[in-house]
């Protein structure tokens, strides 16, 4: 009987796991363009997001954070289509994700945004 439960219990832990999310909305890149946006001479258009994943087994594997971000960033700008026209990204967030379970982590990184289009 005992046997069992010690089985029961180690099954129970080698599927158990945790997360932990995180949001960062400040701004993490060095942009050289800023955009005031303090007259009505804009919509938004729509919001975008981008994501990117990575697991690591016994901590090997994966990307770095700043390359998951990045990564993520450009999966976003992608389906954004802003080249060309006199639009842009506002209200830009970088949610993580953090799950882990006794040897494997895995990260989920979120890059979102809205997209507004002037007018004048």
């Amino acid at each position: 009987m005992r046997k069992l439960l010690f089985l029961l219990i180690g099954i129970t832990f080698l599927f158990s796991s945790c997360a932990v999310h995180s949001g960062l909305t400040t701004n993490l890149n060095n942009h050289t363009t800023e955009v005031v946006l303090s007259k009505k001479n804009f919509k938004v258009i729509e919001s975008v997001q981008g994501e990117a994943q990575a697991m690591y087994v016994f901590g090997i594997g994966g990307l770095s954070k700043k390359a998951m971000i990045a990564e993520a960033k450009a999966n976003m700008l992608s389906k954004a289509n802003i080249v060309g026209g006199s639009k842009a990204i506002i209200n830009e967030t970088v949610e993580i994700k953090h799950s882990f379970f006794p040897i494997v982590r895995l990260y989920k990184v979120t890059v979102s945004g809205h997209i507004v289009e002037f007018t004048e």
